[in-house]
């Protein structure tokens, strides 16, 4: 019997790169996009969406304006609720459904590990998803259900717009979809959880190490254990 997935953002782009790969692997695969139906921003649809062995929440948008201070408040909504409900919801609901040794991957960004000045609101977002990832992957585990999360650098898809006649003028190498989609096969097939792994062109797909934060002192400066559970 095929295993099953689903892809959000699945129509297109990196979401169609990732739904080809699953398939190749023997994925029976269930394709949710706006464009078949499926509204990640509505928390009632993810009710209706049934277990997978994989979930690959993918679906993503950029800001339509980058400035902040003219920006409304409904392209501020609209980029929030598609980056980060449609991962938040996704994932409450299959955490629900999802049997033992599932796995769910989100498609994060490098802006979710470093700065974005063209798009602060889409930075936002993925600094949002990567802190989701590494925050709710320990609930999981008591599921034994795993969540990871892909970081890739700039993709050569629709997304990129006119930029990427600046990136060709410039020589800088893009990634492919199909990139991405091997490291998010390779992030749903891996034992750990609450990791990210940075892609980028021409080299393998390295998982991020975060610096730790400095911890507290007590008044006469001795260093002190961690924070109760």
């Amino acid at each position: 019997m095929p295993r099953s997935a689903l892809v959000t953002g699945g129509a297109s782009g990196i979401g169609a790169a990732i739904a080809a790969r699953l398939e190749e692997e023997g994925f029976d695969v269930d394709v949710l996009d706006l464009a078949t139906g499926f509204d990640v921003r509505d928390a009632g649809a993810w009710e209706r969406i049934p277990a997978v062995d994989v979930a690959c929440l993918n679906a993503g948008v950029i800001s339509n304006e980058s400035n902040v201070a003219v920006m409304t408040d409904e392209e501020y909504r609209r980029i929030l609720a598609v980056n980060i409900d449609g991962v938040v919801f996704g994932v409450r609901a299959l955490a629900r459904r999802m049997q033992p040794g599932s796995a769910i991957v989100a498609t994060a960004s490098l802006a979710g590990l470093t700065d974005l000045p063209r798009d602060p609101i889409y930075a936002l977002t993925k600094h949002a998803v990567v802190g989701f990832v590494r925050s709710v992957a320990p609930q999981l585990e008591t599921r034994r259900i795993r969540i990871n999360a892909v970081a890739p650098g700039f993709v050569d898809t629709p997304m990129i717009g006119e930029a990427k006649e600046r990136f060709d003028e410039a020589g800088f190498p893009l990634l492919r979809p199909e990139d991405v989609a091997r490291a998010v096969l390779s992030a749903a097939r891996s034992k750990q959880t609450g990791r990210v792994w940075v892609v980028q062109p021409g080299r393998e797909p390295v998982q991020f190490r975060f610096p730790n934060v400095p911890g507290p002192r007590d008044r006469e400066g001795a260093r002190v254990g961690p924070p109760p559970g």
